[in-house]
């Protein structure tokens, strides 16, 4: 494994203070491109202030060669769930490859070609945010290929701590590959750093990384995304509280996609809770099928919480001690058992568990997760 860090450990700042990303600092990346055919997995989160890193590096006269597109495309504008195809992006001519469809991973064939790959996306902190997933899978495709992979850090939103139960093995799946906990308290940078050193990748390959840290950040640092990670999260607000509601969509249970204010609010026809009303709709590039299409939905309004919570069960736990007919609160158990990454936390719900007593329940590992991400942290830590 070569492992470069490009910089110091980022906790120095400069004379601005000001949090300034990997992309944003091309002084430190843009000698391992030149003369190479590189080939980029972005977004639209991939910004070099208001450039996007496509643009930028072909003002720089870097060769790229393909992009590698992930779930809601290249341009950010394809909907939760669906499935992309190869394509010529019509602003550049350059061939995108869909690694969100039957393909997940990058082929020897889409490789041949490539000298260097990056990555560069806005990840917002949790396991089941399948950004990560496919960064792990390019890292795969790297080592089997040899392709040195270049990271360009970006902080996490909900980098602050840590909770949520640690995956098991038997649960690995696109929405979770790694034995991480829900909220896993890394940025890419630093996780691809642990997926490499703790031998997660297929055949226990090892990644040539390289890394690009961000300056001036830490764990404790507040971060308010400049551009909405995905469709569904476009803001602040939906982005915190995305961990703890995202267990919803194993449930008959809306949690507003198909509204303007997806993850910020919880509802389902006939709810006794009446903070809101709201009803699904059809929005595209948003959610083409959302859960009671134009079925008016009453529930809980989170938009003006007193105080934003960290990773809770609490709301999940309240809609099912109050759903009318329990046995169909849930629509797919399996669904729950991916996200969660275990299915003992379906079992603890269903059998009356107290947040308290679920949250005991995963102590241990998360203890142990917690020794193992100390070795890969790039910035001062929360603790």
């Amino acid at each position: 494994m070569v492992l470069q860090v490009l910089l110091v450990m980022c906790n120095a700042c400069d004379a601005s203070n000001k949090i300034t990303v990997g992309a944003m600092q091309p002084k430190q990346y843009l000698h391992q491109l030149e003369g190479k055919k590189v080939a980029l997995m972005v977004n639209h989160t991939s910004m070099v202030d208001t450039l996007h890193l496509v643009d930028f590096l072909l003002l720089e006269g870097v060769d790229i060669v393909k992009i590698f597109a992930v779930e809601h495309g290249f341009r950010g504008n394809v909907a939760y769930g669906e499935y992309l195809n190869d394509e010529i992006d019509p602003l550049t001519g350059i061939p995108v490859v869909s690694l969100y469809g039957e393909k997940k991973k990058a082929s020897p064939a889409d490789m041949a070609d490539v000298d260097v790959a990056v990555f560069d996306m806005q990840d917002v902190g949790c396991r089941f945010y399948t950004y990560i997933s496919s960064m792990h899978y390019l890292m795969e495709a790297c080592a089997e290929n040899n392709v040195p992979l270049l990271v360009l850090d970006r902080p996490n939103p909900n980098g602050d701590y840590i909770d949520g139960p640690v995956l098991q093995p038997e649960f690995r799946s696109f929405v979770g590959i790694h034995p991480i906990p829900v909220v896993h308290g890394c940025t890419v940078g630093e996780l691809a750093q642990m997926i490499n050193g703790e031998g997660w990748l297929a055949g226990n390959l090892k990644c040539n990384l390289s890394i690009v840290p961000v300056k001036n950040y830490s764990h404790t640092t507040k971060y308010e995304l400049p551009v909405k990670p995905s469709p569904n999260l476009p803001n602040y607000l939906s982005v915190r509280l995305y961990p703890s509601l995202c267990f919803f969509e194993a449930c008959n249970v809306s949690i507003g996609r198909g509204t303007n204010f997806p993850f910020q609010v919880i509802g389902y026809p006939g709810c006794p809770l009446n903070e809101i009303a709201f009803t699904p709709m059809v929005i595209k590039g948003v959610s083409t099928n959302p859960l009671f299409l134009n079925e008016l939905c009453t529930g809980a309004d989170l938009r003006n919480l007193e105080q934003l919570p960290t990773f809770t069960l609490s709301f999940l736990l309240e809609f099912f001690a109050q759903f009318n007919e329990p046995d169909k609160f849930w629509k797919s158990e399996r669904w729950m058992n991916l996200l969660a990454g275990n299915d003992l936390l379906f079992k603890q719900i269903n059998d009356g568990f107290t947040e308290q007593q679920i949250k005991d329940s995963w102590q241990t590992d998360i203890a142990k997760y917690m020794a193992i991400r100390k070795k890969y942290l790039l910035y001062t830590d929360f603790e």
